[in-house]
């Protein structure tokens, strides 16, 4: 198997290809083009917080492109969180946390009734050549404030909070982390399939939602229809920055809820690419939140917050058909996109050269971005785990 190295200068990654196309070709005729052929991708969690000069950033955990032979990559369960280092939590601020529906008994961030269990995040080229991939958990967007607060509370008073129900909303189990979550889906489930140019399917759904509402309970909330989408405004959420004079009692936020539909509505990495025809799917969250002082005197400054849950892509190139199935197949060759690190320069998109794990070898690297809130000039792409 040949392998080609691309050298990027300074900060710039290492790009471990696996294999040559025209190599590869003459073994296995149904081996595509890894730069320009059919190819799907799946991710579990995006996050971009803020915009330049206000201390945000961008999180995209480990996404799955699927080999140039027929076989999947999967998201390894390790994934279980977001952030899961120090470095994600520089990047998207202290406050927010997300589950990715795998929790420890009598830690459930989900409403009663809601069980843990595994993600199911994979990119797929099937035996006929034809890219799919999907993704399938529940998340869960937590507060951390809330919780602090809550065992604040315990803590003057443990009988009392031991014995009071919840006011309203979604019910809790006895010792869960509930209290702090603000937003949760249960069975969320996007897919995508590329069979042919004329014959694409993109598909976002899920079992239920719950969002905080204006009283500060989590409570049930209509899935939006089709293209529309579901906004709720002011309620009782703040940044995930800690920003200056912002006063978090007093600071509210809107939460808009939306199905993506467009590949540009995806938060992803450069080395995640479309086509001439390119499907995508996904659940975009999106929170504005709104800086009010201890005084509750509007700041005129405005947090915006995006997040895609199980973003997913397939791509064909022109002129695609795909292939007959067959009853025996070779084993997908691994593709690997080693870390690395890289230099952006401020008001870019993440370059993320690293953070494509592909064939059956996982990458075990996220994208991190921070921007620096005091000085703007060059960003920082980190990228752990390796």
């Amino acid at each position: 198997m040949t392998r080609s190295v691309i050298r990027m200068v300074g900060c710039a990654a290492v790009l471990a290809l696996a294999a040559v196309p025209g190599v590869a070709a003459a073994q296995d005729v149904r081996t595509v083009d890894a730069e320009t052929g059919p190819v799907a991708f799946a991710n579990a969690v995006a996050v971009k917080v803020g915009e330049d000069g206000q201390g945000g950033g961008t999180v995209i955990t480990e996404t799955q492109r699927s080999p140039v032979s027929p076989g999947g990559s999967k998201l390894s369960q390790d994934r279980s969180t977001v952030p899961a280092s120090d470095g994600e939590k520089n990047a998207i601020g202290p406050h927010y946390a997300i589950n990715l529906g795998r929790f420890e008994p009598g830690a459930s961030p989900f409403p009663a009734g809601v069980t843990s269990r595994e993600h199911n995040i994979v990119a797929t080229l099937r035996d006929t050549t034809v890219p799919a991939a999907v993704a399938e958990s529940n998340y869960a967007l937590r507060d951390l404030r809330a919780e602090t607060a809550e065992d604040s509370t315990i803590t003057e008073d443990s009988t009392t909070a031991e014995t009071t129900e919840p006011s309203g909303g979604a019910e809790s189990a006895p010792g869960s982390s509930v209290a702090s979550t603000v937003l949760a889906f249960e069975g969320a489930r996007s897919a995508v399939e590329c069979a042919a140019a004329d014959d694409v399917t993109a598909e976002t759904t899920a079992d239920a939602l719950w969002v905080l509402g204006e009283d500060g309970e989590l409570a049930p909330a209509e899935l939006p229809r089709g293209d529309a989408e579901l906004r709720l405004e002011n309620l009782p959420l703040g940044a995930p920055l800690n920003l200056q004079d912002a006063d978090d009692e007093h600071s509210t936020s809107d939460v808009v809820v939306r199905r993506v539909t467009e590949f540009d509505q995806l938060l992803r990495q450069e080395k995640w690419r479309g086509g001439d025809v390119t499907a995508a799917a996904g659940w975009h969250v999106e929170i504005i939140s709104q800086l009010r002082d201890a005084e509750g005197e509007d700041l005129g400054k405005v947090v915006r917050t995006r997040m895609v849950f199980g973003g997913v892509s397939c791509s064909l190139p022109h002129g695609f058909a795909a292939l007959p199935p067959r009853s025996q197949q070779r084993p997908a060759v691994p593709i690997k996109i080693p870390a690395g690190v890289s230099v952006q320069e401020s008001g870019q998109e993440p370059l993320g050269y690293a953070l494509v794990g592909a064939g059956l070898v996982l990458g075990a690297a996220a994208l991190l971005v921070r921007r620096p809130a005091r000085r703007r000039g060059c960003e920082q792409v980190r990228q752990n785990g390796e």
